[in-house]
Formats: C-alpha cells, sequence, structure tokens
C-alpha cells in the first residue's frame, strides 16, 4: 500500500481513536510501560494521543504522525496535560533526527504499519542516547498456533482495509535489529508485545 493511501486510512480512523480515549481496553498495558518514559521523549505515530494519561508531568514531549487528522486530535488532547509538547507532521520512516537526540523513544501499535521494521527500529537506536530507553507496546504474532494461522489467513485483508499487518513477530524483530531488547512481557494469548529496550 502507497504512503498516501495509508496516511487517508489513519486521517479515516482519527476520530475512531479519539473515541477510545474513555475505553480503551490496552489502557492497563500501557500503565504497566509507558510511565517509564523520562527527559525528552519521542513518540512515533502518536495518533490521538492515547498514552498522555500514563506519562510524567516533568517530561519533553515530541509526538510524530503522518496523519494531520490525527495529529489535531492529539494537539486538542494535550491541553490537557502539563508536559511541554511539540507535534511534527512527518514519516517515520523518512523523517530525520540528530543522533543521540532523545532520552526516550515510545511505539505503540506502529511496527505493524511499516513497510520497513527493521530499518525503523535502527533509526531509534540511532536517536535515542547511549543511555536512554526504547518502550514498545505493539501487537503481533500470537503464541497459539489456531490464531496464528487465523493472523496470517486475514493479513492481506487487514492491509487493505486498515493498513495494518497481523502477523508481524514482534521478538524477532526487535532481535533483528541494532536494538538490546532489556525485557519482554506478552499478553492476549502472545498478541501483545511489551518490549523494555537499549540503544
Amino acid at each position: 500500500m502507497n504512503r498516501k493511501a495509508l496516511i487517508k486510512k489513519f486521517d479515516k480512523q482519527a476520530n475512531k481513536y479519539n473515541k477510545r480515549r474513555n475505553n480503551d481496553r490496552a489502557s492497563k498495558f500501557r500503565e504497566q510501560i509507558f510511565p517509564e518514559a523520562e527527559g525528552n521523549v519521542l513518540e512515533v505515530a502518536i495518533g490521538s494521543g492515547l498514552n498522555f494519561p500514563f506519562y510524567n508531568k516533568d517530561i519533553k514531549l515530541t509526538g510524530l504522525d503522518f496523519s494531520p487528522a490525527m495529529l489535531q486530535v492529539a494537539q486538542a488532547s494535550a491541553k490537557n496535560y502539563p508536559f511541554e509538547t511539540t507535534f511534527i507532521e512527518e514519516d517515520v520512516e523518512s523523517v530525520t533526527f540528530d543522533e543521540n537526540t532523545f532520552d526516550t523513544i515510545v511505539s505503540s501499535g506502529t511496527l505493524c504499519a511499516y513497510q520497513n521494521p527493521i530499518y525503523t527500529l535502527n533509526k531509534f537506536q540511532k536517536w535515542c542516547k547511549s543511555e536512554g530507553k526504547i518502550l514498545m507496546m505493539e501487537h503481533g504474532i500470537c503464541n497459539k498456533k489456531s490464531l496464528a494461522l487465523l493472523q496470517k489467513t486475514l493479513d492481506p485483508l487487514a492491509l487493505k482495509l486498515f493498513g495494518c499487518r497481523q502477523n508481524r513477530n514482534i521478538t524477532e524483530l526487535v532481535k533483528k535489529s541494532h536494538l538490546k531488547m532489556i525485557k519482554e512481557e506478552r499478553y492476549l494469548a502472545g498478541y501483545l508485545y511489551l518490549v523494555w529496550a537499549k540503544p
């Protein structure tokens, strides 16, 4: 799927993501990892800002997204939180930042959409300070074989409808990248991955 079509798909979903704010089934998992974000924080594919409630008040947040509609919702939501925010409308796969810029890089539900996820993870490694951290909450292939088979079967349809791949093995992607995995936890039959990594 070309990037223009993908951006349109996410633009159309902005209001739907915003409505999830008060009934986000992933909130208990976000709460397990994202309060650890500190310092100068980059959140890639920030979407509607569903991670905002879990950030500490003293962070400095840069929110990146290629969807102008998503950024509009995130900017409106950010007004309800005390931390400083900057928003950038760019594609994470093409944007550039100086090396060693961020103390924390946050990614939630983004690896499913990248054309080259390992390349993107390697960008995280460059952008993050050597003593910093990369925090991820991603969905991917399940542990259970029957569910994994269903995911593989539905993957072409999910990609067409939502611009989202269902069958990526997040553990293997991180291991193949330049990141150093510190800890991983998996939930919902292994569908949901929480990953703590270092550059």
